[in-house]
C-alpha cells in the first residue's frame, strides 16, 4: 500500500474488506481496523500516519460509508496489544505493553486492565520515544530524530545491514549484498540463524536498541510484561536476550527484576484479531447506550 495516494488507498482497503463480506458465510455484523495512523477519537479522524498517506481523513465514516456497515478505527499498535491481551501471549495480564516491530513501531499500553490510548485517542506512540538525540531522521511523516523507530524498525535493521554487509564484505550478508539481494528482516534472519557473525551482529545490535526503549517503559510503567511482536521478531531470541541484557542494566529496581520480556503469540495476525476484538467491543458499547 506504500507509494498510492490517499483515494487510491482507501479504494484498496475497501475493496478488499468487501470481497471478503462478499465470501464470508453468515452475517457481517460489524467491521474493525487497525491503522498505522494517530486517531483523533473525538471525531474518528486519522490524523497523520507516518508511513501511509492518511492525513486528516474521517477514516471509518469513509469506510462506514463504502462498506454500509458500522466501522470501529484504532491505531495499529492498539488493536495488537488487544489481541495479546485478550488471547495471546498477556491473557490474564492487567499491566502490559506492546511492541511491534515492523516498517515502523507500534505500541500499545494495556493499564489496570484496559487499553490506554489517552486523551483524544492518540497515546502510546512507542516508537517515537527519542532514544539517541544525535540519532538519524525518523522516517516518513515524523519529525523528529533518533526516535526508537528510526533505531530498532524493520526499516533500521536492513539500513544496518548494509553497512555491516560493506565493512564486512566476506560475510555472508557481505556476499549477499554484491549478488545484489535486499538486505531485509527476513535475509538478515535466516543469515544469522545459517550462522553468519554479521548479521548475527546486526540483529544483536537492534536488539540491544530495543532494550535500551524497554528500559524506558519498565521504568515509567511498571508493566508485568512486555510483548515484542511484528516482522522482525522472526529473529526470536537472538533478538530479545539482547534486549533483556540492556533492560537488567538499564532499568531501576523493582521494576526491572519482576518484568517478563516475551515474544508475541499472534505474530502477523494481531492486527485482524484485535480488530476484530475491537468490532465486538464497539458493537457491545452501542447497545449498551441503547
Amino acid at each position: 500500500m506504500r507509494g498510492q495516494d490517499t483515494p487510491a488507498l482507501l479504494e484498496t482497503i475497501a475493496a478488499a474488506v468487501q470481497e471478503l463480506v462478499n465470501t464470508t458465510q453468515g452475517e457481517i455484523a460489524a467491521v474493525g481496523f487497525g491503522i498505522p495512523s494517530l486517531i483523533d477519537r473525538r471525531s474518528g479522524t486519522s490524523v497523520v500516519a507516518v508511513n501511509l498517506p492518511l492525513t486528516d481523513i474521517r477514516f471509518g465514516a469513509l469506510m462506514a460509508e463504502r462498506l454500509d456497515l458500522p466501522v470501529f478505527v484504532d491505531n495499529d499498535g492498539n488493536v495488537a496489544a488487544l489481541a495479546e491481551h485478550r488471547a495471546g501471549a498477556a491473557r490474564g495480564v492487567d499491566h502490559m505493553v506492546l511492541i511491534g516491530l515492523g516498517t515502523g513501531i507500534a505500541g500499545g499500553l494495556i493499564l489496570n486492565g484496559e487499553l490506554y490510548r489517552g486523551w483524544i485517542g492518540s497515546g502510546a506512540e512507542l516508537g517515537h520515544m527519542v532514544i539517541d538525540i544525535n540519532g538519524p531522521p525518523c522516517q516518513g511523516n515524523c519529525p523528529n530524530h533518533g526516535c526508537f523507530e528510526a533505531m530498532a524498525s524493520g526499516t533500521a535493521l536492513a539500513r544496518e545491514a548494509q553497512l555491516f554487509a560493506s565493512v564486512q564484505p566476506e560475510s555472508a550478508l557481505g556476499h549477499a549484498l554484491r549478488d545484489g539481494r535486499e538486505l531485509d528482516g527476513p535475509l538478515v534472519t535466516e543469515l544469522a540463524h545459517d550462522g553468519d557473525s554479521a548479521a548475527r551482529d546486526v540483529i544483536q545490535l537492534i536488539g540491544e536498541r530495543l532494550g535500551v526503549a524497554i528500559a524506558s517503559y519498565v521504568n515509567i510503567f511498571n508493566p508485568e510484561m512486555v510483548v515484542v511482536g511484528g516482522g522482525v521478531m522472526g529473529a526470536g531470541e537472538m533478538l530479545l536476550e539482547p534486549a533483556r541484557r540492556e533492560v537488567l542494566k538499564r532499568a531501576l529496581p523493582p521494576s526491572r527484576d519482576n518484568v517478563s520480556i516475551v515474544a508475541a503469540e499472534f505474530g502477523h495476525e494481531a492486527g485482524m484479531v484485535g480488530a476484530a476484538a475491537l468490532a465486538l467491543d464497539g458493537l457491545a458499547a452501542r447497545q449498551e447506550q441503547l
